[in-house]
C-alpha cells in the first residue's frame, strides 16, 4: 500500500543526531581494572571476548552458479509519467549579488536567476527540492502542472544533505508517494522528471547504477551527509531536487548532482529513506539538530598491513580478525566518546547493534540517534572485541562551504 508523506509523518518522527569528525587530537582513557594484561579497556565495557579469525571463502567444484532471474521491464514508462506529473513542479528564483569594484568603494549588483524541480509531498502545499536550489533566493515561485504560479515560503532547509522543503498556499493537490530506497537493487529501472534547461516536465529513464555513494565519491560539501544512489537516467542543469521513481511510481530519491557534464555523465539521487529520517525535523524546527560521538574516523579498509598488524586485527598468520569498520584517529577530549573511555585506535563494529562496514554509515546511524540519548557500541582493541555505551552531544553548526570549492568535474545539478 502506497503511503502519502502526510500519512507516514503521522506515524511519527525519529529523533536526530550526527557524528562529530573533527580532528582535535588523540585521546583515550582505560580501565586497569579488567584481567587481561595489555591495553586498558574503556571503564564500564562489557562483554570482553577475544577477536577469532574469519575463515576464508574457498569455491568448491561442487558449488553452483546461482541461477539468474532476469525480470521484464516495462514496455513502457507513460503510466509512471502520467501519473506522476501532476506532482511535479517547476521553480524559479532570483537572487541579488552585491560586488564590490576593486578600484574604490563602488558596490554594483547583480540580479541571479535559478531554475530547479520539486515535486508536492503533501496536498496542503508542501514541496520538496534542493537546498542549492533556493540557498540563493530572495524571491522563489513555484509553477504547478496547471500552471498557475504561486509565491514559496521555506519551511526547513538542511544543507548538509541538500534538503529544502517549501510551502505554497494551495490545497487539494496531489502528493507523490515516497517509496523504500533500501529496497531498489542495482540494476533496477527508474524515471527522472523534471525541467532540465526549463524544458518542463521532461521523462528520462535509465537504471540505478549503484549504491552507497559517498562524500569520497561524490565530494560535494567535506561536512555532508551523502549516500547517493548513482544512476544513468538522463539529469541535466534543471533537474535539481526532481524525483527519482520507481515503476509504481513512487519516490524513491531526490535528483541532486551530476559529473561530467548533464546527460553526457553520471547522476546521483538523495536516498528517499534519508530524506524521511530528516522531513520531521525539518517541518517542525525548520532545521536538523546534530548529535557528536566526538571523533574522526576512517574505514578499516584503508588502513596499511602494517596498521593492522599493530592494531591487532590480523592473527599471526595473517588472517583478519576485523575485515571492516571505521578506526577512531582522534578523540575530541572532554567530548561524548573520550568519557565513555574510547581512543585513537579503536575500530568501531556496531552502532546499536547495526553492523559498521564503512565509516559513512557510522556518521549517519549516529546522526540520526539523538543528542543526550545513550548509543551502545562495540569496539575492537587489542584483540578483543568490547561493547561499551556513549551519551551522545551535540554537534556545532558546521561551516559553510565557499563558492567554487568543488574539485573540476563535479557539482550540484545546476539549476
Amino acid at each position: 500500500m502506497q503511503m502519502s508523506w502526510a500519512e507516514t509523518r503521522r506515524a511519527g518522527a525519529r529523533a536526530l543526531a550526527t557524528v562529530s569528525l573533527v580532528a582535535l587530537g588523540a585521546c583515550g582513557k582505560g580501565n586497569a581494572s579488567t584481567a587481561d594484561a595489555g591495553v586498558a579497556m574503556p571503564p564500564g565495557a562489557t562483554s570482553v571476548v577475544p577477536l577469532t579469525p574469519i575463515a576464508p571463502v574457498t569455491a568448491t567444484a561442487a558449488q553452483a552458479p546461482p541461477d539468474v532471474e532476469v525480470k521484464s521491464g516495462p514496455l513502457t514508462f507513460a503510466p509512471i509519467a502520467r501519473k506522476a506529473d501532476p506532482s511535479v513542479v517547476t521553480i524559479t528564483t532570483v537572487g541579488e549579488e552585491v560586488e564590490t569594484s576593486p578600484f574604490g568603494r563602488r558596490r554594483r549588483t547583480h540580479e541571479l536567476k535559478g531554475l530547479g524541480t520539486g515535486f508536492i509531498i503533501e496536498k496542503d502545499g508542501v514541496v520538496l527540492t534542493n537546498n542549492h536550489v533556493i540557498e540563493s533566493a530572495d524571491a522563489i515561485t513555484v509553477k504547478l502542472s496547471d500552471d498557475r504560479e504561486l509565491p514559496a515560503k521555506i519551511v526547513g532547509r538542511d544543507a548538509q544533505t541538500d534538503l529544502a522543503v517549501l510551502r505554497i498556499d494551495a490545497k487539494d493537490l496531489t502528493p507523490l508517494a515516497l517509496g523504500d530506497s533500501d529496497a531498489m537493487e542495482v540494476g533496477d529501472w527508474v524515471v527522472a522528471i523534471g525541467n532540465p534547461f526549463g524544458l518542463s516536465h521532461t521523462v528520462s529513464a535509465g537504471i540505478i547504477s549503484a549504491k552507497g555513494r559517498t562524500r569520497d565519491d561524490v565530494p560535494l560539501d567535506p561536512a555532508g551527509y551523502y549516500d547517493f544512489m548513482q544512476t544513468d537516467a538522463s539529469i541535466n542543469p534543471g533537474n535539481s531536487g526532481g524525483p527519482l521513481l520507481n515503476l509504481r511510481g513512487e519516490v524513491v530519491g531526490i535528483n541532486t548532482a551530476i559529473r561530467g557534464g548533464g546527460a553526457q555523465g553520471i547522476g546521483f539521487a538523495i536516498p528517499m529513506n534519508m530524506v524521511k529520517q530528516l522531513l520531521p525535523a525539518l517541518l517542525r524546527d525548520g532545521h536538523v539538530t546534530r548529535s557528536a560521538l566526538g571523533v574522526r574516523i576512517r574505514d578499516v579498509r584503508e588502513l596499511s598491513p602494517e596498521d593492522r598488524a599493530a592494531l591487532k586485527l590480523v592473527d599471526d598468520k595473517g588472517q583478519p580478525l576485523v575485515p571492516a569498520g571505521a578506526v577512531v584517529e582522534y578523540v575530541d577530549p572532554g567530548g561524548p566518546a573520550d568519557r565513555a573511555g574510547l581512543a585513537s585506535g579503536d575500530v568501531i563494529l556496531a552502532f546499536e547493534q547495526e553492523p559498521i562496514d564503512r565509516s559513512a554509515k557510522l556518521r549517519w546511524l549516529a546522526s540520526t540517534y539523538g543528542v543526550g540519548r545513550v548509543a551502545s557500541l562495540r569496539i575492537a582493541r587489542d584483540g578483543k572485541r568490547v561493547d561499551v555505551k556513549v551519551t551522545l552531544g551535540q554537534l556545532p553548526n558546521a561551516p559553510t562551504r565557499p563558492k567554487g570549492g568543488l574539485p573540476p568535474g563535479f557539482g550540484p545539478a545546476p539549476h
